[in-house]
């Protein structure tokens, strides 16, 4: 997948712990990568308030497929994107890309389920956040 396939970027530094004995950057940290990306979009876009916000996006599913090597000190940037809007869920698509280039090294997919947080129970994703998240919806 090509950087024209995701409406908005955020960069990220890799940090030497970031790698692991193999000297790349560890599976486990894209999945860091991905949930920085997602929460920056939306706190920045979405008004999200982490500390007060009523209602909040669990992750119920995630997902990364490895194709290039990512290594501390690359730079690099995520691309996020959303493929399905619901109710009370939506879908996002993630790149990892190194600056520069145009294919992703990783590509992720995670699904944020809004749930009030007194009850744990799922409900509506909060209108102002409805509002960015379809913003950056792909057909």
């Amino acid at each position: 997948m090509e950087r024209s396939n995701f409406q908005v970027f955020y960069p990220i530094s890799t940090r030497w712990m970031d790698n692991d004995v193999y000297g790349h950057v560890n599976n486990v940290t894209y999945y860091s990568y991905f949930d920085s990306a997602i929460n920056r979009y939306l706190i920045e876009e979405g008004g999200l308030d982490i500390h007060s916000a009523t209602v909040v996006g669990y992750v119920v599913s995630s997902n990364c497929q490895f194709r290039k090597p990512v290594a501390y000190p690359d730079a690099i940037e995520a691309g996020l994107r959303v493929v399905k809007t619901g109710n009370s869920s939506v879908t996002y698509e993630l790149g990892i890309f190194k600056q520069g280039e145009n294919e992703a090294s990783a590509l992720g997919q995670v699904v944020h389920v809004f749930v009030d947080q007194e009850t744990n129970k799922a409900t509506a994703i909060p209108d102002q956040i409805r509002t960015a998240l379809v913003q950056i919806e792909v057909a």
